[in-house]
Parts: structure tokens; C-alpha cells; sequence
């Protein structure tokens, strides 16, 4: 018996009721080192598959983890991949030990506290229910372990909690699908990772200081606002319209790393020449890597992002891949444009301001592509539009329904309607005054779109040109499956 296998699931007891002795399974109670679905008790601490993993993994081998900031990252379920120092110290902070798998059962006074908070839990669980047309079907996910590099954990246990019955998960198996997500390329190979229970993101739940306020389901209210058959409605009801935005916005801003706040704080620093130097002087084959990595970490979110945009996992899974590999590129580049400094003409690049001169490179497809990149995003910090504008936006380009190789393109287009709706009243409200001349700010970014496609295509041959000069690259598992495209 392994050391992560040899205890056994906790159940606390509960107080007599007229049905008998009611016992509550403690995975009510979320993963105390990331906060998502717990699992049981595992090397003494409630957590989740997941983390159950990492920390067998650490102490299973030598490891000798480095934080690459201050020692205080961010440990939830959407960055805990990110810093391996960082997590493993919350393991141990919270007192998870190979020697507590050792100990018999739970003290009385450990079993009171536990029982405690399974009933501030389910205290929680207590609440209105939201009106029909918001509910969604239940939830019936696993929880695997979000690591791209790790080996990925079974879950024991396949139920969500009522509170998270937001009705943008799906079941479905997506691996072995070989869909053209691109104009210019032909993919040969499947996309094999799962949008629902992947190596590379899970949904499983949200960040648990977010749990109080759901995101409710607004996939029904879609057929208010743009109807399935027929033109669009000039009249619909703002108030649907405005639920959608703001249901997209919260998806967004969850799913966002930093915050407008942060990025400006971030950005009224000082520049750091010595990391402008750094970056310059870095070999090409290494500067790639490293913005492989970081896109790698976009992407992870804009797949979060995917998932949470009322309608998307309704769609066929081989749409739901399409939109991803043809748009996830134009993605991050929008949200690019949220971390440009127009003063300094500089990208905020990790924790560094960046100029373009920063990513120089001999090669010119690459150079148009850097020079491109910074040029949208410019274009775009320019208009000065608020978090929900580039929301909307950005879920307006992932939903485009003339991508090469979508079947259910009918729903799409509705998907796309409502949301482009969405997106000018909101425009509307906070962009009255024409943006340049007579255009108006919808036109502009809607103008802009064709400069997207361009990137996307212009990236994917870059890609391919060093594919065939470094074939000795190791990119990302979640780089490799979605940028698989080959030029035809």
C-alpha cells in the first residue's frame, strides 16, 4: 500500500436525526492548499488530488525547487502550478507530513474541528436557489491535477457540490479529435487534451474566495437576447443583455492574473534596464522558450476563460477545440494589450517593462511578428477600454464562426450575436464620442480583427521555421497540442 493510498477517508459523525445516523463525507470541505474539490485526508491535511500528487512527488525524490520571485506566490487552483517552491511550502506549512499517514484515527478534539467547518460548509449550501433560467445541469466532473508536467491523478470522487452548479462543465472525452483550426494549416495530429478534466486546467471548482458569489448560468438567456432561428431581436431586454456581460466580464477578471490596479503599480516603477539587457543578450533559442512558458501560462487562462462564456461548452467538442486552437493565439494577444504602457511604449513582460527592442531577433518573419504584436496591442491600450469591454471583445473573437472546420456554426453565429450585442451597449454606455473621425469604438476594435488573423498566421510560421532549425526543442505539453498546426 502506497504512502498517499494507506489512510482512508474520513467520515465525521453527526448528531441523531429521525433518519438515523447521518454521516458527512469531509470532501465538502475545499483542498486547504488551493481550494479546489477535496478528496479525503492525505498526509494529514484535507486536500485534493492534485496536491495529494505534488506532495508525494516532492518527497519521492530529491527535488530542489526555486522560487523565481519574493518566496510569496499565490497558491489556488489556477496558479498552483506555477511556483513548485511555493506550493510545496504551503504543504508543509499546513503540517503535510509522510509521517501522517502513521496515525490511527482523528482525536476528539481534531474530529470536533473538522466536524465544525463540515457544517459551516453545508451552511453555505443553504441558500436561495436562483431562478430557473439560470440553473444548469448538474455537475458531475472529475478532479485531476492541473500540472502540465506532472502525471495526472485519478480522483476519487465524482460529484460537485450544489453550489458550483453553474452549468459550464461538460463531460466530455475530447481527446483523438484532428479539426483544421486555422485557414493556413493542417493539423495531422489530434488535440488531445480535455477540456473538462485536463493536465492542463480543471474547472472543477472556482477560487474559493470567489465561491459566494457564482457565476450564474446565462447560456439560457441567450435565446432572449439573439434567438436561435431568425434576426436578432432590436428589442431585447438590456437587463439579459447586461447579465450576460457581466456574467462574461467575472469569467474574464477570474481568470486574469493581475489585476488594472496591479498592472499600474507594476508599471510606475522604474524600468529595469539591467532585465532590458538581459532579454536582449539572451540566446534566440532561449528567448523563445521562455515566451513559450509565458504564453503556455496565457493560454491555461484563456481556456478557463473558454469555459466560463455562458453557452461554449454547449457546443460540439470539435467546435469547442477549433475555437481554441484557431483563436487562442489572438487571445493573449488582446489581453497583451492590457499590460502596454503607452508612456514607455513597453509591455509589462513578468514583472519587467519591456520594449519591443527587448525581443530583437536576425530573423524577419519573427520581427514582424514582434513589431505586429506590439503595434495591436498599442492600437488597442489606445481605446482605453475597461476590463468588461475587453472581455466581451476578447469572448467575441474566440466565438467566430468562420473558422475553418466548425460544424454547429448556426449556434455559433447566436453565441456570436448576443455577444457582439453585449459588447456595443456596453461600448455605448462608456464610449459616446466617436474614436477617431466618425468611427466609433466598436468599429475600431471590430476593424482591428483582421490584424489578429495576421498574427495568428504570422506566429504559426515563425513556429514552424524554428521547428525545422531547433528540432531539439521541448515546448510545453499544452504549447506543443495547440500550436501543432503545420503550413500547407
Amino acid at each position: 500500500m502506497s504512502w498517499a493510498t494507506s489512510l482512508p477517508k474520513v467520515e465525521v459523525a453527526q448528531p441523531q436525526t429521525s433518519s438515523g445516523s447521518i454521516k458527512a463525507q469531509i470532501e465538502i470541505i475545499p483542498c486547504k492548499v488551493c481550494g479546489d474539490k477535496s478528496s479525503g485526508v492525505h498526509y494529514g491535511v484535507i486536500t485534493c488530488e492534485g496536491c495529494k500528487g505534488f506532495f508525494r512527488r516532492s518527497q519521492s525524490s530529491v527535488v530542489n525547487y526555486q522560487c523565481p520571485r519574493q518566496k510569496n506566490c499565490v497558491v489556488d487552483r489556477v496558479n498552483r502550478n506555477r511556483c513548485q517552491y511555493c506550493r510545496l511550502q504551503k504543504c508543509l506549512a499546513l503540517g503535510m507530513s509522510r509521517d501522517a499517514v502513521k496515525f490511527g484515527r482523528m482525536s476528539k478534539k481534531q474530529r470536533e474541528k473538522v466536524e465544525d467547518e463540515v457544517r459551516y460548509h453545508r451552511a453555505q449550501l443553504v441558500r436561495p436557489q436562483p431562478p430557473p433560467a439560470l440553473q444548469g445541469p448538474p455537475m458531475t466532473e472529475t478532479s485531476p491535477d492541473s500540472s502540465v508536467f506532472d502525471q495526472q491523478q485519478p480522483s476519487s470522487s465524482n460529484q460537485h457540490v450544489p453550489y458550483l452548479n453553474n452549468g459550464y462543465n461538460y463531460n466530455g472525452d475530447m481527446n483523438a479529435y484532428t479539426p483544421n483550426g486555422y485557414n493556413n494549416y493542417n493539423s495531422n495530429q489530434g488535440l488531445t487534451f480535455d477540456l473538462s478534466s485536463t493536465d492542463f486546467v480543471d474547472s472543477t471548482t472556482f477560487d474559493p474566495r470567489q465561491l459566494l458569489e457564482p457565476i450564474p448560468d446565462t447560456s439560457s438567456l441567450l435565446s432572449t437576447i439573439v434567438p436561435s432561428s431568425g434576426p436578432p431581436v432590436a428589442n431585447s431586454n438590456s437587463t439579459h443583455i447586461d447579465l450576460l456581460a457581466r456574467t462574461i466580464s467575472e469569467a474574464y477578471m477570474r481568470t486574469c492574473l493581475y489585476t488594472s490596479e496591479q498592472i499600474q503599480e507594476f508599471i510606475r516603477r522604474p524600468q529595469d534596464v539591467s532585465r532590458i539587457l538581459y532579454y536582449k543578450s539572451l540566446a534566440h533559442e532561449h528567448l523563445w522558450l521562455d515566451c513559450a512558458s509565458r504564453l503556455t501560462a496565457i493560454i491555461q487562462q484563456i481556456i478557463e476563460f473558454a469555459k466560463m462564456v455562458p453557452g461554449f461548452m454547449k457546443l460540439s467538442q470539435d467546435d469547442q477545440i477549433v475555437l481554441l486552437k484557431s483563436g487562442g493565439f489572438e487571445l493573449s494577444i488582446i489581453r497583451m494589450s492590457r499590460y502596454y504602457d503607452l508612456a514607455s511604449r513597453s509591455v509589462l513582460y513578468g514583472e519587467s517593462l519591456l520594449p519591443v527592442e527587448a525581443f530583437s531577433t536576425s530573423d524577419t518573419t519573427e520581427v514582424k511578428l514582434v513589431n505586429n504584436a506590439f503595434a495591436f496591442a498599442r492600437s488597442i491600450a489606445e481605446v482605453k477600454l475597461t476590463d468588461t469591454e475587453l472581455a466581451l471583445y476578447s469572448a467575441y473573437v474566440l466565438l467566430s464562426p468562420d473558422r475553418q472546420g466548425l460544424k454547429g456554426l448556426a449556434e455559433i453565429q447566436r453565441l456570436s450575436n448576443a455577444t457582439l450585442k453585449a459588447l456595443r451597449q456596453e461600448l455605448d454606455r462608456t464610449h459616446k464620442l466617436p474614436f477617431k473621425g466618425d468611427i466609433t469604438v466598436c468599429e475600431t476594435l471590430l476593424a482591428r480583427i483582421p490584424a489578429l488573423r495576421e498574427l495568428n498566421i504570422l506566429h504559426m510560421e515563425a513556429l514552424a521555421k524554428l521547428r525545422r532549425t531547433a528540432p531539439h526543442l521541448d515546448f510545453p505539453a499544452l504549447h506543443k497540442e495547440l500550436f501543432s498546426g503545420e503550413i500547407q
